[in-house]
């Protein structure tokens, strides 16, 4: 029978043991010193007669036998063995989020990006087997996570965008284009004569691009068998793009250099033309639509690859009758008491202690 433990790390918390003891013993010593300095030894043995110095000690070594059974528990002991094969199907996906300061505009509430948070943290609970990336762009673009399929990583993610994840602002769609076509084919999964890989790219963005050149990159990533949907935040009517401080307090508007309040809005030529030269679709995203929910469906029907074959073994957990034993063992701590009954010996008048 295999055994193991799962967290050996916890075994370092065994330093404890040393520490209560003597901690323990420097409490007794001080104890006594702090009486014989004040009262007097000929008095000690009266006033700690009914202490018991053996029970105060095995009540150490069970508090001892606690934390060795607790550490332990933390360890998590396993024991047996069983292997399985996971066969996992899907499609590559590699999100683009706009960190622009224009996605911070409030005219879909909280704003833009905030809202783009939201209904991309709901599209990954919608995945099923599929591996996904995240690359935040504006002016530049940085890769904040490579193909993956763990989703909590992915949500931590997505809620820390701003635009301060990258180092330039503004809006360029090329290098974001770029950057997702070079992640996708150093992650994703080889293609063979037998096996053709699908993937995906979903940009996540107001729309407004400031430099040429997007156009190209969605084609040539087409070419390559790569689908891009695109997913559209804000209003025509738009909104002002707040300037705020560090604890989120309103101080004003961006402005251009004329001092006019400049207005963010959204037409989502930009985005729909992307989705057209990348075989896609666009999707114009309000607050309690169901845009995220018709991407999946058309994701969902595109042809899935099989990724690479996992073994899983399992092993059955033991920590819960370690823990048992040492909660056993902190009742029999709690009820074992320090104190033991003393007859009452008198000297003529004057009580004294028992020797």
């Amino acid at each position: 029978m295999n055994f193991r433990f799962q967290n050996p790390a916890a075994f370092q918390f065994f330093w404890l043991i040393p520490l209560l003891v003597g901690l323990t013993w420097f409490l007794i010593r001080s104890q006594r010193a702090k009486i014989k300095k004040q009262i007097g030894e000929r008095l000690i043995p009266f006033l700690t007669a009914s202490v018991s110095g053996s029970r105060r000690w095995w009540k150490v070594l069970l508090e001892v036998l606690v934390l060795v059974a607790f550490v332990f528990a933390l360890a998590r002991p396993q024991s047996g063995e069983s292997k399985k094969k996971v066969k996992s199907e899907g499609v590559e996906i590699m999100l683009l989020v706009d960190v622009s300061r224009s996605m911070l505009a409030e005219d879909t509430r909280p704003s833009r990006l905030e809202l783009a948070k939201k209904e991309l943290s709901r599209f990954l609970d919608m995945m099923e087997g599929d591996r996904v990336g995240l690359i935040a762009f504006a002016g530049s673009a940085v890769l904040l996570s490579p193909l993956t399929n763990d989703k909590a990583a992915l949500k931590m993610f997505i809620e820390s965008l701003s635009p301060e994840a990258v180092t330039t602002q503004g809006t360029e769609f090329r290098k974001a284009l770029d950057e997702a076509g070079s992640a996708l084919g150093r992650g994703g999964v080889e293609e063979t004569d037998q096996s053709v890989v699908t993937r995906v790219i979903v940009v996540a963005s107001d729309g407004e691009d400031n430099e040429p050149g997007a156009m190209d990159a969605a084609k040539d990533l087409a070419h390559r068998g790569t689908r891009i949907f695109t997913l559209g935040f804000g209003t025509e009517k738009g909104a002002p793009i707040p300037l705020r401080d560090e604890r989120g307090d309103l101080r004003g508007y961006k402005k251009d250099a004329s001092g006019k309040v400049i207005v963010s809005t959204t037409q989502g030529t930009v985005l729909k033309s992307l989705a057209s030269e990348g075989r896609g679709a666009f999707h114009h995203v309000t607050f309690g639509g169901n845009a995220v929910s018709t991407l999946y469906d058309e994701i969902k029907q595109l042809e899935r690859s099989e990724f690479d074959n996992a073994e899983i073994t399992d092993y059955d957990e033991n920590y819960q009758w370690v823990l048992l034993l040492g909660l056993l063992v902190a009742g029999m701590e709690i009820f074992l008491r320090e104190r033991r009954k003393t007859g009452r010996i008198w000297r003529g008048r004057f009580e004294v202690s028992k020797q």
